[in-house]
């Protein structure tokens, strides 16, 4: 069976607990076989999923806004710049198989509606209160949603 691509999108600037969520989610989905895909910068809820993902040997995908791959964070396993800057969130976005989006921002807010749009699934953990979002209570809910067929 062909891994599940799932991206996790949220803020730059997150609080500590949606950082502490990204960060298991980035673990848990990379337990569960699912290649994960997320913005790719050394910052916020990109940096803490990719360290989740990489303390437990799994496969992370940086999206990056830029041209240059050093713009990426360290614990990514692949750094793939576009140049497209937020215009980027599409490619994020398509490039999944669903999404779990953790905490606020307009960033974060126009993923969903990309992702939505797609009829992709779209996980919310402490994050917006839209029509569409399957919402989650914990990181280990977020990952059986998301990862499911």
């Amino acid at each position: 069976m062909a891994p599940r691509y799932v991206a996790v999108c949220g803020q730059g600037a997150p609080d500590p607990e949606h950082e502490r969520n990204a960060r298991a989610v980035g673990r848990l989905l990379a337990e569960a076989g699912a290649v994960v895909l997320c913005g790719g910068r050394p910052e916020g809820v990109m940096e803490a999923v990719s360290e989740g993902v990489q303390e437990a040997g799994g496969t992370v995908i940086g999206i990056l806004p830029g041209r240059d791959r050093a713009e990426g964070s360290a614990n990514l396993t692949f750094a793939l710049p576009t140049g497209l800057g937020e215009a980027r969130n599409t490619v994020l976005t398509t490039a999944a198989d669903s999404v779990i989006a953790i905490g606020r921002g307009w960033g974060t807010l126009s993923e969903i509606a990309f992702a939505r749009k797609l009829g992709r699934t779209v996980v919310g953990l402490g994050t917006f209160e839209l029509e569409g979002l399957v919402v989650a209570e914990s990181p280990e809910q977020a990952v059986r949603l998301a990862v499911a067929p």
